[in-house]
């Protein structure tokens, strides 16, 4: 069975629980305090980051990694088109996403000089974005949610200037997985 290193606040953990939600894969957890971390995680990623995946002597950090990881070792239900081309977008999408949107949450969460600004033109973007989609529910959805629930959930962020966004989020809440990281999070703003 494998082991998730979890942090429930982090949305980079919250990628990976989805997807072993979604494929419906049992897994232990060990909760890490990222305020306190211990020592013994440095051993199980260098870098001291969570998620880290370990199966046996398997060891895999990096949320991006793990969930595509988790789609070719648990290949149902399919969370990547059949389509090459299309699987590459959604690809380019996650990369798009970490270096961009995610960053901008971390700036506006820091309350860093233009984070709000930042993280507003990310969101902007994104909302453009999702009306243009392809259908389906994709790698590329988990990879964005868990900022966008902690955006609402944890610090009051208005969405209602981003209506697609706000309509995606309210079909993806509709499924098993994100509904129970919506859970998370509400026991996290409590």
């Amino acid at each position: 069975m494998p082991t998730l290193y979890d942090a429930p606040r982090c949305p980079y953990c919250a990628r990976a629980r989805i997807v072993l939600a979604e494929k419906g894969v049992d897994y232990e957890t060990v909760v890490i305090d990222l305020t306190d971390r211990p020592a013994w995680i440095y051993e199980k990623n260098p870098l001291g980051k969570v998620p880290v995946l370990e199966e046996g002597e398997f060891l895999l950090p990096e949320s991006a990694v793990i969930m595509e990881y988790l789609e070719e070792r648990y290949p149902e239900p399919a969370l990547l088109p059949a389509d090459a081309a299309e699987r590459a977008l959604v690809r380019l999408q996650i990369e798009r996403f970490d270096n961009a949107l995610g960053n901008a949450y971390y700036a506006f969460r820091r309350r860093e000089d233009g984070g709000e600004e930042r993280l507003a033109h990310c969101l902007s973007f994104l909302d453009s974005r999702l009306g243009r989609r392809p259908a389906g529910y994709t790698l590329a959805d988990i990879a964005y949610v868990p900022w966008l629930i902690r955006l609402e959930g944890l610090v009051g962020f208005d969405l209602a200037p981003y209506p697609a966004i706000e309509e995606r989020l309210e079909q993806l809440s509709e499924r098993r997985a994100v509904a129970a990281e919506l859970e998370v999070v509400a026991a996290l703003a409590t």
